[in-house]
């Protein structure tokens, strides 16, 4: 039998830094568990798209706009299922605090491409829906925005008001 690798779960003797560790995994896997469904259900929607009739109606770099997208949707998808498929392959007896930083690594870049995703659907939808391009463009630069910034900004700002709280 191999030796246990340093700094993984069955070299720790201490009981409750063990279970702190299975704990965060387990975080991890849970919370893309809730996004996978959301990101699986998108992608089939979109896929469904390039066969309705109206979407041959579409320009072509609206089309584009839509399979790039598309490409987005599948990136998030893998970065999102990466974690827990990693957890399985390597085993859960060589879980450690590096797995714990990539998997959530992983997840967190998987906001990335979900919202340049979103952001390409929405101008495609918006140039369906009105046939100006720059209405289109429009809602999809503030879809991007707010995307962003619910996901992106607002989570680092409470993190830093967090730290400077900590720190007074």
């Amino acid at each position: 039998m191999a030796a246990p690798i340093a700094g993984t779960v069955e070299c720790m003797e201490n009981k409750a830094d063990q279970d702190r560790l299975r704990e965060e995994m387990r975080n991890i896997i849970e919370e893309a568990r809730v996004i996978l469904p959301g990101l699986q259900a998108l992608f089939g929607f979109q896929t469904i798209a390039v066969f309705n009739d109206r979407f041959d109606e579409l320009p072509a770099y609206a089309q584009a706009c839509h399979l790039v997208g598309l490409g987005f949707i599948i990136v998030a998808v893998a970065l999102a299922m990466t974690p827990a498929i990693y957890h399985r392959v390597v085993g859960p007896a060589h879980l450690s605090w590096h797995t714990i930083g990539v998997g959530s690594r992983l997840l967190r870049c998987a906001i990335a491409p979900l919202a340049c995703g979103l952001t390409l659907d929405m101008f495609t939808v918006i140039l369906m829906a009105t046939a100006n391009v720059a209405t289109s463009v429009w809602a999809a630069v503030a879809t991007f925005a707010f995307l962003s910034g619910l996901w992106c900004v607002f989570p680092v700002r409470a993190r830093a008001k967090a730290r400077e709280r900590g720190a007074q």
